[in-house]
């Protein structure tokens, strides 16, 4: 499995060790190693990359009509995500574009070729699918390249959570907030660059970032999935231990993991609420993931529909034969304990009382 840091160019990663003071866990040590010398190789990479196709890529012109996908992590925005792009005039960032952004148009033919092996067949947390092309959160991309991010917490997880200013920006000045949007538009001009086609991005921190995706994207057309809270938060808990003893250089103590959920969710959701607003008419939809559970081609073509995003019909055939492929997929079964519902049942009071749960 790669770590989510492999792709920094070096000075990226050795500015992330110091800004941490080195502390990794001795018997992770290995992986801090492993990290440095690749990011050497990334260095050059990137230089030959920005050298080669440097001006092509600033050049390239992006759909102003991108498609979002919003939802707190575990709400089915994975699936959601790899539904909308099995039609074939979208393109999403893939995986190992996220992980390799500061050099993927030139190095993708040969590593993915020659490492294929390094990616586990499914992933972690959820026994979802994975694979080198599928497609994958950008924020993975701007960790890579040296933007602010709150997953940079995942590295070192028992500091205190990193960047949590940038997950709404909101709390940002001007200057970092341009720079943010300046990155995220630079290797998304890489992706198109590569695809020449209308995005799909999926990130579940953009939930929060509707204000400034919108400043990006005023025509921007959004999907807000939305699932079960007493589901949500073990999931979410579940998911953040896989990747903390994944992906981090410290051996996690999970000291604080149940507050930051609660906390961070009320933060994501009560920021998107304050937000909606802005959204022009018709260009926001939203689906419990329950409902699109129990009817996915009905769902789908009122997002069609109501997104204008084109003829479903041409694409339902691929839907059904996803879904009809994927379905023995099982998820995962989570005990809630007493203590733990009574807190969502308070904390997320809002949300539970205006969806319904």
């Amino acid at each position: 499995m790669p770590r989510m840091w492999i792709g920094m160019c070096f000075t990226t990663w050795i500015a992330f060790l110091i800004r941490n003071r080195f502390h990794v866990s001795p018997s992770l040590a290995y992986k801090a190693v492993l990290i440095t010398l690749v990011s050497l190789l990334n260095s050059g990479m990137w230089l030959l990359e920005w050298l080669v196709l440097g001006w092509a890529i600033r050049r390239t012109k992006l759909d102003p009509r991108p498609l979002i996908v919003l939802g707190h992590w575990r709400s089915g925005t994975t699936w959601l995500h790899e539904l909308l792009g099995l039609d074939p005039q979208f393109t999403s960032p893939s995986t190992y574009q996220a992980m390799a952004p500061n050099h993927f148009t030139i190095s993708k033919w040969w590593v993915t070729r020659l490492f294929f092996w390094l990616l586990p067949a499914r992933r972690p947390m959820d026994n979802m699918p994975m694979g080198w092309d599928r497609p994958q959160e950008d924020e993975f991309a701007l960790c890579n390249v040296g933007t602010p991010s709150p997953y940079l917490t995942i590295a070192f997880p028992n500091h205190p959570p990193a960047y949590e200013e940038y997950l709404t920006l909101k709390e940002v000045d001007e200057a970092a907030r341009t720079q943010w949007k300046n990155s995220l538009r630079h290797f998304l001009q890489k992706v198109t660059f590569v695809h020449r086609k209308r995005l799909i991005i999926k990130s579940p921190p953009h939930t929060a970032r509707v204000r400034t995706l919108l400043e990006l994207f005023p025509d921007a057309r959004f999907v807000y999935l939305v699932r079960d809270p007493f589901v949500l938060f073990p999931s979410t808990v579940h998911l953040w231990k896989r990747l903390y003893e994944t992906h981090g250089l410290q051996v996690p103590n999970f000291a604080g993991l149940e507050e930051h959920v609660l906390t961070t969710f009320m933060r994501i959701y009560e920021s998107f609420e304050a937000d909606r607003g802005l959204i022009p008419p018709g260009r926001l939809y939203e689906v419990r993931y329950e409902d699109l559970v129990a009817d996915a081609p009905a769902r789908m073509a009122e997002i069609y529909r109501q997104l204008e995003l084109g003829d479903y019909e041409a694409v339902r055939p691929g839907v059904e034969s996803y879904l009809a492929q994927n379905s023995d997929y099982q998820t995962n079964r989570y005990v809630l304990s007493d203590a733990d519902r009574e807190a969502v049942s308070t904390r997320w009071r809002p949300f539970i009382e205006k969806y319904g749960y």
